[in-house]
């Protein structure tokens, strides 16, 4: 398929003198070329963004709207595509950025379905790294020119909710699935037509404009492509066995569906000193992630089917035959269906279990088993695995950067933005964890 193939960009493997080992110095290779890549690419769009303010006469850039391209879904049963649109200038407390990377999650797929209000036409993508080209005039924490990531968890570090180690969800700048930003409309359009945001983002454009206090400045040294999966899938996963679920050292644990989400909370869980990992994954591609990412058992449900090609055991009887019949202290559900939440609670020990839910799923109502709640487990979900954006993702930037997340792991494909159409096909893939977008 034109334009899309294996990350080579960033993770380029030289030849080695035999002393040393391939994987180190493929390792120590990539960082240093990830990085100077990066200081480069930063300057490249310092300069660009300079010399549009002189063709423009403007000393801030930011009093015209730029004319740009976006992904753009018209419906939910329409072919994503790439327009011609306009993104206005930012707002007092607004800044806009110029995309640089971007990433594809499942989350994307199901907002482009109507998931969870059918709000068309709408610029597409919430995973990204950019470089703020232009401020508004009450925005003091960013300047042009900063690194930043887009998010959709804000922190006002004031509010009942981000004083508290119980929740990241601030009340303040709340998560938004409207579709406009705070004050209530849009800084995108087509053909005169308003355009609606997916969450606080939209990074499938090579513009986008957020309120500042959905945008996280971060170190310019870390490696773009990294940046852009920290910005959700797998810091959701991370963050839900770091801060979330706060797994104990010795703690035993079962991840189901071993996506960016899932591999994310494998390694949360290895950080926090977990002992048992179980991996559930349909695909059998996805063990040897797994165990990179930490995990020290795998469950492919396929492969205990009987002759009449049903399951003979379920998921959680499954991971009690690895736990001698007890189940799991965590079980963190990332697949996304509906039905494996309640597998997930079942799978964890009776009295203490707790399982939470990361992946989204296309239905608002899921059946559970009453006993199972009754029993003493528990059942909760989070967003962005509990992480306060402001707060914790700079310290998930800086475990990147330092090479304690192994997220080469993780970026399989590549595209430049006006092959994100194909990518629903490139993610049905067994060999496809995460598609890096080039804008």
């Amino acid at each position: 398929m034109d334009g899309v193939g294996p990350i080579a960009t960033y993770w380029m493997t030289p030849k080695y003198s035999t002393n040393v080992s391939r994987k180190a110095a493929s390792r120590a290779f990539n960082f240093q070329f990830g990085w100077l890549s990066t200081l480069i690419l930063v300057a490249r769009e310092k300069q660009s963004i300079t010399e549009r303010r002189r063709r423009m006469g403007s000393k801030s850039g930011s009093s015209r709207a730029i004319t740009c391209k976006g992904v753009v879904c018209w419906g939910a049963e329409e072919e994503w595509r790439v327009e011609e649109i306009q993104v206005d200038p930012p707002k007092g407390s607004e800044v806009r950025m110029k995309m640089l990377f971007a990433s594809i999650c499942h989350t994307d797929l199901l907002y482009s379905q109507g998931f969870p209000l059918p709000l068309y036409p709408r610029v597409l993508g919430h995973e990204g790294v950019g470089i703020v080209e232009s401020v508004g005039e009450e925005v003091e924490e960013l300047k042009e020119g900063d690194v930043v990531i887009p998010t959709y968890v804000g922190e006002c570090r004031e509010c009942e909710n981000c004083k508290s180690d119980r929740t990241n969800l601030c009340l303040r700048y709340p998560l938004s699935v409207n579709g406009v930003l705070p004050d209530g409309t849009s800084r995108m359009s087509i053909r005169g037509q308003a355009l609606y945001h997916l969450l606080s983002c939209s990074t499938w454009s090579e513009y986008t404009v957020s309120d500042a206090n959905y945008v996280v400045k971060v170190d310019p040294g870390v490696a773009l492509p990294h940046a852009s999966l920290l910005s959700c899938g797998f810091s959701s996963g991370f963050g839900a066995a770091w801060m979330d679920s706060k797994v104990e050292s010795g703690s035993s644990v079962a991840v189901i569906g071993l996506g960016a989400v899932g591999l994310g909370a494998i390694g949360g869980a290895r950080a926090q000193g977990a002992t048992t990992i179980i991996g559930v994954d349909k695909n059998g591609m996805k063990k040897d992630k797994g165990e990179v990412f930490g995990m020290t058992h795998f469950i492919n449900p396929d492969d205990h089917k009987s002759s009449d090609g049903t399951h003979s055991k379920s998921i959680s009887e499954m991971v009690k035959d690895l736990t001698g019949g007890a189940g799991v202290d965590y079980c963190f559900e990332c697949s996304g269906v509906p039905n494996l939440i309640d597998q997930a609670l079942e799978a964890t020990k009776v009295g203490k279990g707790r399982a939470v839910v990361l992946g989204a799923g296309p239905t608002h109502v899921v059946e559970i088993n009453f006993m199972g709640l009754m029993m003493g487990r528990t059942l909760k979900g989070t967003i962005f695995g509990g992480l306060k954006s402001k707060t914790h993702l700079p310290l998930l930037v800086h475990k990147s950067k330092d090479e304690e997340i192994p997220l080469d792991e993780l970026l399989t494909h590549e595209m430049k933005l006006e092959d994100v159409p194909t990518a629903r096909e490139v993610l049905k893939r067994s060999d496809c964890v995460k598609i890096l977008i080039k804008i």
